[in-house]
């Protein structure tokens, strides 16, 4: 039954199939199917903190063209979609919209109501904060879902999972606990890059070196047995902070000083002069101040040095009040002009720190010369505002340090897409230089599902970490007590204390196969999806999302989490700059949507080939646009020729032309099935797209006449019709457009789905990929007989001389209608007796009176006759 709509209209497709699409359960994947005939994605869960940009739409619509592709191929397709709705962008996104802040001294208030016009952050508890952070990112959710609807991703909704959950708890506590069975997991006091804003610990991955304006300060030691050494330092408000001196072991300059003692400026420590390899000669004076801690080089410094241990800095980023000069930690030769000097300091942040340190080092002689302006790359957290600092704090640990070699060999099992983006994966393991710190400050993630014992003298033993069993998982420290012990006992001596952290964001993220495939709600579905064929995501986060993922695999389930990674490029402004929020040039879908629709902007994306940047280009779009309202005019315009009669003529014979254009079809459909098996959905689009407007432009045209069966307006001997060769031509017409539809699919959903529903029931996301030799097996028994360069030789010659034609007309500026006298074609015999079987087609459609062939030469030519009158 066909049924044409009188006005084809692209305006409101999404808002209707996608609600048919869940009405019907499209995508609904189907546990009962066995591994074999599954096809699993794990898809990147986007932070749930405001608003989708326009990247989001780029790597996830690559993603479902997969999807959908491996859908019509067969393939149950599993493939969820999640949320990441804990970590810092969430909270700092709660703190802003409510105008709160967390403070978890303060009790629980069962109707709280936050003003989000106040000006100052109201503190409200760490249980409100909580609920706060669970109704906003639950209204983010929404927005987000409505956006991907709107875009087509045929995900299945019922499949959906969060970073922060009772079943996102579970699965993070147990691989917790699992890996801290193994030894993996361990517990240490030590230097810690923190940011003083998020108060929070910062792990590897998420360090972003931006470059910052400072001054060197060029400052005097004195040394103990007489003399002095020169020193430069960006920090000098860390001299309270300083354990020692370093040089270069192959430095003669200081050999003679290494293991002598210096005395510091103002606070008149000695410290010890230490060699190590690690010291620039050609830096500064060659001799660097080692204080605990100004940055990463100091730790180490520190640790191989076994300096002593002297924290200043607090987590607040103030320097520490209580600090003792004279005492065993903090020694020196004039404690009270010491501490004196200190008390002008303390409580003061690092900036105004280093002022009055300057002034006083000025005053006291040991400045020498004028600070010099230098611009230096300094550690930042990726989301903070402020350089980190390095405080020693207790946090967990992940071990990534022993098993670099496992992670490179995992990395070179997994196929990249593209192969280059290895190399990234690689550089980053091998670059490695601390454990994976797990825990962070903050307050809504996943608990670290801990309890510590109180002593008698109200000490906590961490030494004795109390444990929850597996099957009591997921648990909240906070709100829940060990076995053994009551509500009244927390926080008391003899009685038990909860980890105060949580779980690095990552810590959760990085088991989306396990979340998504049901690791412990559904092993049976877990065994059949895991691992995953395809790991679709951005190339910023290959060092968090992918490497994480990677480790978690490789250390709970000893094997890849995914087979292939298709890696995304950056999405770029019209200007092909780089997007971010600071910049100000983040593009957002919806208006796009709204202006061009979601198949056109499905399109532009799936024109950025993997791991190759994309400009969001408008003009992409417009051409996406075009190409949608012509899949359904094409699709209206054959349906309508096929309703012209109410019982269709019978075929004799399939016409020569028709299956030339079918087998020339085949040829694109089996090129575009080999590059998306590759993933190459661009390559792919290309081809079909090629062949999509070939069919428009020029098969349409060659037998409209013929599939119409109404004589010409003009006489054109060579033109006859009969019964026969129009069954053909509406056969060939119905079969081409549906598999041209069934191949653009995955592209365009709405628009092909809306034309398939014209004739037929069923969405055409649930039929078949075009299958090889199909178009030409519904035409004629024997598609073998039709195979090879000779078949496709009739449409090509044909479509050579009409186009010879049009452009001849064009010259002559006159209607395409206008009637060419004569049409004459030199060419090999081979190659004329092919365009022979399409003369009549030929003459149709080209209003072309004659046409005459001459066999002459190899190199073809084609002179066009115009009529006298119009030449």
């Amino acid at each position: 039954m066909i049924s044409v709509p009188d006005k084809v209209t692209l305006d409101g497709l999404e808002q209707k199939w996608s609600a048919i699409w869940e009405e019907r359960e499209i995508y609904r994947f189907d546990d009962s199917v066995p591994a074999e005939a599954i096809y699993s994605i794990d898809t990147p869960p986007p932070t749930v903190s405001g608003s989708l940009h326009i990247g989001h739409v780029f790597s996830y619509t690559h993603a479902d063209i997969i999807a959908r592709y491996q859908r019509m191929q067969g393939h149950e397709v599993f493939y969820p979609v999640g949320w990441d709705d804990n970590g810092v962008p969430t909270e700092r996104r709660v703190q802003n919209y409510f105008s709160v802040r967390c403070d978890p001294s303060l009790q629980y208030e069962p109707d709280l109501v936050p003003d989000s016009s106040a000006k100052e952050l109201r503190p409200v508890s760490r249980a409100n904060f909580i609920e706060l952070c669970e109704q906003l990112t639950q209204l983010d959710e929404q927005v987000y879902e409505m956006l991907w609807r709107r875009v087509g991703l045929s995900v299945d909704w019922s499949l959906t999972y969060t970073t922060v959950g009772s079943r996102s708890r579970k699965v993070s506590q147990a691989a917790f606990l699992s890996l801290l069975a193994k030894g993996e997991i361990y517990q240490n006091s030590s230097p810690t890059l923190w940011d003083v804003d998020f108060q929070t610990a910062v792990a590897q991955a998420e360090l972003e070196d931006r470059p910052v304006a400072g001054k060197y300060h060029r400052v005097r030691f004195q040394v103990a047995g007489g003399g002095q050494v020169e020193i430069e330092t960006s920090r000098p408000e860390l001299l309270p902070a300083c354990v020692g001196l370093v040089v270069h072991p192959d430095d003669t300059r200081y050999q003679s000083l290494v293991g002598q003692r210096v005395l510091t400026p103002l606070f008149g420590v000695p410290v010890r002069v230490i060699a190590h390899p690690l010291a620039d000669p050609e830096k500064g004076t060659g001799a660097a101040m080692v204080c605990t801690f100004g940055d990463l080089t100091d730790v180490t410094w520190w640790r191989e040095g076994q300096l002593p241990l002297r924290v200043i800095m607090g987590r607040d980023g103030r320097l520490l009040d209580g600090i003792v000069f004279g005492s065993d930690q903090f020694p020196s030769e004039d404690p009270e002009r010491a501490n004196a000097l200190y008390g002008e300091l303390a409580r003061r942040r690092s900036v105004a720190a280093r002022e009055r340190v300057t002034e006083l080092l000025l005053e006291s002689g040991d400045l020498l010369g004028t600070p010099t302006n230098v611009q230096h790359a300094v550690k930042f957290y990726e989301k903070g505002d402020r350089p980190l600092e390095v405080v020693a704090s207790r946090q967990w640990f992940l071990r990534l340090l022993s098993h670099r070699a496992a992670f490179i060999a995992r990395g070179e099992e997994l196929d990249w897409l593209p192969p280059h983006m290895r190399v990234r994966y690689e550089n980053w393991v091998r670059g490695l230089n601390a454990d994976w710190n797990l825990s962070r400050q903050r307050f809504f993630g996943i608990p670290i599902p801990v309890w510590y014992p109180i002593d008698a003298a109200g000490e906590i033993d961490y030494d004795r970490p109390i444990l929850p069993a597996m099957e009591d998982l997921p648990i909240d420290p906070h709100s829940q007590t060990p076995h053994g012990f009551q509500e009244s006992q927390r926080n008391q001596p003899g009685g038990f204390a909860a980890d105060p952290d949580v779980m690095d964001t990552w810590a959760t993220s990085s088991l989306s196969p396990q979340l998504a495939g049901g690791w412990l709600e559904n092993p049976e579905r877990f065994a059949k999806v895991f691992p995953m064929d395809l790991r679709p995501q951005g190339q910023e986060i290959i060092r968090t999302w992918l490497f994480y993922t990677i480790v978690r695999s490789e250390l709970g389930f000893g094997a890849l989490p995914f087979k292939r990674a298709l890696i995304s490029g950056f999405v770029l402004d019209p200007d092909r700059k780089k997007m971010s929020k600071s910049k100000g040039n983040v593009v957002t879908p919806l208006p796009l949507v709204e202006r061009f629709g979601s198949d056109a902007l499905r399109y532009w994306a799936a024109g950025g080939r993997p791991g190759v940047d994309t400009a969001a280009d408008e003009g992409q779009m417009k051409i996406g646009r075009r190409l949608a309202i012509k899949i359904a005019n094409a699709t209206k315009f054959v349906l309508g020729t096929l309703a012209r009669t109410e019982s269709p003529p019978e075929m004799v014979a399939p016409h020569p032309l028709d299956l030339s254009f079918l087998a020339v079809l085949d040829e694109a459909l089996n090129e575009a099935t080999v590059r998306l098996e590759q993933n190459d959905y661009t390559g792919a689009l290309e081809t079909i797209e090629r062949c999509f407007w070939e069919f428009c432009d020029d098969y349409l045209e060659l037998v409209k006449v013929r599939a119409y069966g109404d004589p010409t307006e003009v006489e054109l001997p060579l033109v006859t019709l009969s019964e026969a060769g129009r069954a053909s031509a509406l056969a060939t017409l119905r079969i081409a457009n549906e598999l041209l539809l069934r191949a653009l699919a995955p592209y365009q959903p709405f628009v092909t789905e809306e034309a398939w529903s014209w004739s037929h029931d069923e969405s055409i996301h649930r039929n078949a990929w075009p299958q090889p030799g199909e178009g030409l097996r519904r035409l004629t028994a024997d598609s073998s007989a039709v195979q090879g360069e000779a078949a496709v030789d009739i449409f090509r010659a044909a479509q050579e001389v009409l186009t010879e034609v049009r452009k001849i007309k064009s010259e002559h500026k006159v209607s395409p209608k206008t009637p060419v006298e004569q049409v004459v074609i030199r060419d090999t015999g081979d190659r004329l007796r092919s365009l022979g079987a399409a003369l009549g087609d030929l003459a149709a459609a080209g209003v072309v009176r004659s046409i005459a062939l001459q066999e002459e030469g190899s190199v073809p030519a084609i002179e066009v006759l115009m009529d006298p009158e119009v030449g």
